[in-house]
């Protein structure tokens, strides 16, 4: 029997061979109707074609993916945490926003930091200087004041990385970081003992310009890992085997911009810019050939005209993407935050803007737990209140020594980090933000396919946002399950073997093999499975139904 993994690895040759001819205009990703018209500030949209594969060729290389023979583990059958999971502390009105504890990675640390997940009941780190020599750094985080050093791993090469996804292949834990000339692959599978295991060289990346040719974000959607590398474009890589990865392909966005952050959700692939105003939302349908969504690029404006009426074009250094709304932090003239609705994808919409009242507020990262923004702005970092996106209210101010560009929500804390001028030894600091630990469960916010979508292809993988940071040690087939329906509805056999990965809030599930033609499936994120970084696990169960691709 074919590994599901080589199958897997196969889907990228095939789906170009489907009959596109035979593609609706939905393919994977239901693009809605318009409700009136576009408003002036969406006057940049640029027109974009082509009909998405069907994905019909793949059933010439391989079998379609069966369904399970049993009803699946239960949803809480992932097992028990390695470590003592998240911040368990209850904190005073005095204590919110002062800092309490400082994370560093050791004597070879140069005080540049960028981002920090929770994995497997840890708190992880990865710290590097945008010039080299970097690491990896496990703390226990229970209590997030007095964090324990578990295990620092050091690599010469290894450079910031702005985003770190995890994927389990084969029983081992897998993580991937920037290096200084492309990627690199973690077994992450034991947190005493971290290990770079490959670094892989990609085409024309070089330092030391920071921006124009360098590694600038990763997304691990099994088994491809989509790099975001500025001028270069998009990688693709194939990396089913971390210690032997492909790259399969590269894709540079027409027109051209330089690539930041990339989100890989389902069949959808978010380009966003880094230093500029551009946006590329991308049908994936074939993970290895993206295709331009039909009305999904565009730029970025705040809702502002110039004296001619025409809509002022603003720049952001980075963003993110969670429950169908894109959240660009403002960058250079007035920092703050920008939210776009990407609910129809081939019509994206500005819905709400905020700018900083501080003189030296300038755009980084943007996290978001609960209906609230972590925004870091450089000279500060700022929580807002987003439940309503067309009014983001500030809620909160960080001030830190240094280029404060990151702000990570951890439970009840924040984990700030600067990578630049950082007081010796407190690149990251920690700070109490809510007073009692987090109790709510994670809720998915956002399905790719959509619920609903008809003609999805064949070669498909189901992504969702949840409404915060979660541990994917708890991804497993119990608690992310697509199942195949029968023409009553009715779930035939079991869950669908395949691969899980994910990054911050964001889970994506792979089948083991192409999809059966005109065929229902529905995806169930059951309740009491995944869990947050503070090990609370869902409490509502999360339903959506697509169905494939006819071939003929």
């Amino acid at each position: 029997m074919q590994r599901p993994l080589a199958i897997l690895a196969c889907l990228a040759l095939a789906l170009g061979c489907g009959d596109d001819a035979a593609a609706g205009p939905d393919g994977g990703i239901d693009g809605g109707q318009a409700d009136g018209g576009p408003p002036p500030v969406d006057m940049y949209m640029l027109p974009d074609f082509g009909p998405p594969p069907t994905g019909c060729g793949l059933l010439g290389m391989a079998e379609p993916v069966e369904p399970g023979t049993d009803p699946g583990p239960a949803p809480d059958g992932w097992g028990e945490l390695l470590g003592p999971g998240g911040p368990a502390v209850t904190f005073t009105e005095d204590q919110r926003l002062t800092q309490c504890a400082s994370l560093d990675g050791g004597e070879r640390d140069r005080d540049h930091h960028n981002t920090v997940l929770m994995l497997d009941g840890h708190l992880w780190l990865p710290w590097a200087h945008e010039g080299g020599v970097g690491g990896l750094s496990v703390f226990t985080f229970d209590d997030p004041c007095a964090p324990e050093s578990v295990a620092t791993v050091v690599e010469e090469d290894m450079r910031e990385t702005h985003a770190a996804g995890v994927t389990t292949i084969d029983g081992r834990r897998w993580m991937v970081t920037t290096s200084l000339t492309g990627i690199m692959f973690w077994d992450v599978s034991d947190p005493s003992a971290p290990t770079m295991v490959t670094d892989m060289t990609l085409p024309e990346v070089t330092y030391p310009d920071s921006y124009a040719r360098v590694v600038m974000s990763t997304f691990w959607q099994a088994p491809y890992v989509y790099v975001g590398s500025s001028s270069n474009g998009i990688f693709i890589v194939d990396a089913g085997d971390p210690e032997n990865p492909e790259l399969v392909a590269t894709y540079v966005p027409d027109p051209t911009f330089r690539v930041g952050g990339v989100h890989a959700i389902g069949t959808l692939l978010a380009a966003f810019p880094t230093e500029g105003a551009s946006t590329a939302l991308l049908d994936i349908s074939d993970p290895s050939a993206p295709r331009r969504i039909p009305g999904g690029s565009f730029k970025i404006t705040d809702g502002e005209l110039t004296p001619r009426g025409d809509p002022v074009i603003r720049a952001s250094y980075f963003s993110h993407l969670s429950g169908d709304l894109a959240f660009y932090a403002r960058h250079v003239i007035g920092g703050g935050l920008i939210i776009y609705d990407v609910s129809d994808l081939s019509f994206p919409r500005l819905v709400g803007s905020y700018e900083s009242d501080h003189r030296f507020a300038n755009g980084g990262y943007v996290f978001l737990k609960d209906e609230q923004a972590f925004v870091g702005l450089s000279g500060i970092g700022e929580v807002l209140d987003v439940s309503d996106p067309s009014a983001p209210e500030l809620l909160g101010r960080v001030e830190m020594t240094g280029d404060l560009d990151t702000m990570v929500p951890i439970g009840n804390v924040i984990v700030a980090s600067v990578d630049d001028d950082a007081v010796p030894g407190e690149a990251s600091n920690v700070y109490p933000w809510d007073l009692a630990p987090d109790s709510d469960g994670p809720a998915v916010n956002m399905v790719i396919p959509r619920d609903g979508s008809e003609r999805v292809a064949l070669g498909a993988r189901v992504g969702v946002t949840f409404d915060e940071p979660i541990d994917l040690a708890s991804v497993f087939e119990g608690s992310f399950q697509l199942f195949e329906l029968d023409g009553s509805g009715e779930s035939v056999g079991g869950p669908l073997p395949g691969l899980y990965s994910g990054q911050e809030g964001a889970v994506n599930f792979a089948p083991a093999g192409p999809l059966k033609p005109a065929t229902s499936y529905r995806l169930v994120v059951p309740a009491g499975g995944v869990i947050d970084a503070s090990g609370n696990a869902t409490t509502d169960a999360f339903e959506a139904t697509f169905t494939t691709a006819p071939c003929e």
